[in-house]
């Protein structure tokens, strides 16, 4: 998934101008997009648009966003939109690998009650929005067979720290965000999940966004969570390997292959080793996943 769309379960309008977005997953938030007195209404409209959305043949992944484990609303979100069968979950402020678990176990209930495989509903944390987090960022890897991604978030973050910003003049992330970014990149890679970027604030800067994005692409990371749907044409843009760089990394793939015995290859004057040929891989890999 390159592009992921927050967009707030209690607002029909939004939601079905979600599907024609082009974002990759839509990501119907429960959570801090509703108020607490609207909730029950969302979760309604959540599970209506799930099951209408699913009918569709060409659309996009459908996770819902619940409320944290220690809000006691979990089960309430899961009760009213398990039933619908979205692809997934996304948890706000996990703890560690302990909360993916807990979610997992209820998500094996539900999916039995529904007559639904078992093991089929995916997990998505964001791992980086307490500070107690941030010590267990290592603890996602095995945890889950349901885990797909990883992803941070910088406001719930800062707010907890007591921070004044989070964000330089330049739009850069200060030091301790920055720091909870590669913790996160590092944790997915770690559990062999995919590392998703946070969302860029200001969807009337486009150009600000592409260069998040492309900065987070260089860092290894395979996706970007969005709040507009403006921005999913510019994340799916930057997260989609170009003609070339495929080409390129078939190569790769192509020369070790026809090499099995060699731990290094030459290539258009360059020395490639093994690093290079998981690089290669994993973008392949991609590009399939995004149907290139």
């Amino acid at each position: 998934m390159r592009s992921l769309l927050f967009i707030p379960a209690d607002d029909e309008r939004k939601l079905a101008k979600g599907l024609g977005s082009g974002a990759d997953c839509l990501l119907i938030d429960l959570e801090d997009s509703v108020a607490a007195a609207r909730k029950p209404q969302a979760r309604k409209l959540a599970a209506a648009f799930i099951a209408e959305a699913r009918r569709i043949s060409a659309r996009p992944s459908l996770f819902v966003r619940v409320n944290a484990h220690d809000t006691g609303m979990t089960g309430d979100d899961l009760d009213a939109v398990m039933p619908s069968q979205p692809d997934g979950i996304m948890l706000p402020k996990s703890q560690s690998g302990d909360d993916v678990a807990l979610l997992s176990a209820k998500l094996a209930v539900r999916e039995a009650e529904s007559g639904f495989g078992d093991g089929v509903t995916r997990i998505i944390p964001v791992a980086t929005e307490t500070a107690r987090a941030l010590f267990h960022m290592g603890s996602y890897a095995g945890v889950s067979q349901r885990l797909a991604g990883l992803t941070w978030g910088a406001e719930d973050l800062s707010a907890e720290v007591g921070a004044e910003t989070n964000r330089l003049e330049s739009g850069q992330y200060t030091d301790p965000y920055r720091f909870a970014r590669s913790l996160c990149l590092f944790g997915a890679t770690a559990a062999e999940v995919q590392p998703i970027d946070t969302v860029y604030t200001n969807f009337r800067d486009p150009d600000g966004l592409r260069r998040e994005c492309e900065a987070a692409r260089r860092d290894g990371f395979t996706g970007k969570m969005a709040i507009h749907p403006a921005q999913a044409p510019v994340i799916n843009a930057v997260f989609t390997p170009s003609p070339e760089v495929i080409a390129r990394a078939r190569r790769i793939v192509a020369l070790f292959a026809e090499n099995p015995a060699l731990g290094v290859v030459g290539l258009d004057g360059e020395m490639l080793d093994r690093p290079h040929l998981k690089r290669a891989q994993r973008l392949l890999a991609l590009a399939e996943r995004a149907g290139i």
